[in-house]
């Protein structure tokens, strides 16, 4: 994105000044806070929730607020959690006619339901039964409780706790806080100097911000950050998803690893599983990280700024391990030379998926297969290493063949991916053949 890009009258240059600004000012209001800042910055423009541990007195709620304090037009619901609180606490009260005719609705107005913003302090007091009716609000956006349903216009909640406990519905609502940091407090001299002064000068409440964040202007960063945005994309290469997969699986085995050789330095979780959502939420980080940066396109430099959806922010040996995970595997596939058979495959894995929803092209000729979205260099191999002009079934299945067997891999990787295509070519011809 250029310094003057705008996108159907969305200034996106200024969209991005004011969202720097926004996180300066809340770290001019915090002391030693801009690690987890940052994190709770991704999860608000990639419209996701973000979890904060520490013990007590860190100022965990100070720095909700403060963050929710930066942005304007927005409703914010906060509660503080406890046992003996049921679900009416964050979904409304019943309303008392309904249920005399025998049916039970929440009464949603101010509540949870009818916030953008949610900030729900010690969250791991609130009972199973509670914990589990907010599931579905935090994933879905939608209260669903019996035959009430509601949507929610809920974009981002932050939930503070000074411990966690591990158990099923727990580790289900872990899950929906994609963004986790534990926060150290900071005992040194110079940092106690400058948190008094800050509390002196504000009695521990958010400060007045000089500038606001309207709402509607980090509802249209979320909607392009997340592809939802049909007028102005960030875009994901193929070979990036790819590898950024790979690095991540590299950091679970090797954080499995330490968790089974040291469970003890590991309190934070039991296992280090990292599910197909969380999987699936990194492209949007990805974005993310693109977009701050000022581009529309995400490259192998943003895969690193994953550690904020990956990564426990604040535990610096889960930190490193990711950066160490990400470096070892660019660097392999550098010094390898992979990177040109890697987006060779995965552009024929675009052929590929096209042919798979038209197989009446399987049997046209290979010259006509210039409309699909993969790269021009595969046409120009199959007419520079075959040249085959006529069509037929039989004849591009053995175009198909001796490409894929032309690829020698270079990575483990890439050798499991050839060996898929090839099963994959197998699939497809053999259903055209049938029919």
């Amino acid at each position: 994105m250029k310094p003057d890009h705008a996108a159907n009258g969305f200034d996106v240059s200024f969209a991005l000044e004011k969202i720097r600004r926004a996180k300066e000012e809340v770290n001019e209001r915090l002391v030693d806070r801009e690690e987890v800042v940052d994190q709770i910055f991704y999860a608000l423009i990639t419209r996701e929730h973000a979890l904060v541990q520490s013990r007590t007195g860190a100022a965990k709620s100070l720095l909700a607020r403060q963050i929710f304090a930066m942005f304007e037009g927005a409703r914010l619901f906060q509660v503080q959690a406890s046992k003996e609180q049921q679900p009416d606490t964050y979904f409304g009260a019943l309303d008392i006619e309904e249920l005399k005719k025998g049916r039970v609705v929440h009464n949603t107005r101010g509540s949870l339901v009818d916030a953008e913003f949610g900030f729900i302090d010690e969250i791991f007091d609130a009972n199973d039964y509670t914990l589990r009716a907010l599931l579905t609000t935090l994933n879905e956006r939608a209260l669903v409780l019996g035959a009430q349903v509601v949507p929610a216009p809920l974009h981002t909640v932050i939930a503070a706790t000074n411990y966690l406990r591990i158990s099923e519905v727990t580790e289900a609502v872990l899950d929906r806080f994609v963004y986790k940091s534990v926060i150290h407090p900071s005992k040194e001299p110079a940092a106690q100097y400058l948190i008094a002064r800050r509390y002196l000068r504000h009695g521990g409440q958010p400060a007045p911000p000089r500038e606001t964040v309207p709402f509607t202007l980090l509802d249209r960063v979320s909607r392009i950050v997340t592809g939802n945005d049909p007028r102005l994309t960030v875009r994901v290469p193929a070979e990036v998803v790819f590898l950024a997969n790979i690095a991540v699986k590299y950091f679970e085995t090797a954080r499995n690893r330490r968790i089974k050789e040291r469970p003890q330095d590991h309190p934070y979780t039991k296992d280090g599983y990292i599910s197909p959502r969380t999987y699936a939420k990194g492209l949007d980080t990805l974005r993310a990280s693109a977009f701050l940066d000022g581009r529309t396109e995400v490259t192998a430099d943003d895969i690193v700024n994953l550690r904020y959806l990956h990564t426990i922010v604040g535990l610096k040996d889960q930190e490193e391990l990711f950066r160490k995970s990400v470096e070892t595997v660019l660097r392999h596939y550098t010094t390898a030379g992979a990177w040109d058979q890697l987006r060779t495959l995965l552009a024929f894995q675009e052929l590929l998926d096209s042919l798979r929803t038209q197989p009446e092209m399987l049997s046209q000729p290979v010259t006509l297969l210039e409309e699909f979205p993969f790269r021009r260099n595969l046409l120009e191999w199959v007419k520079d290493k075959l040249g085959l002009e006529r069509g037929g079934i039989a004849v591009n299945r053995r175009l198909f063949e001796s490409f894929i067997e032309s690829i020698e891999p270079k990575t483990e990787e890439i050798l499991d991916l050839k060996r898929r295509q090839e099963m994959e070519i197998a699939k497809l011809f053999r259903a055209a053949t049938e029919d």
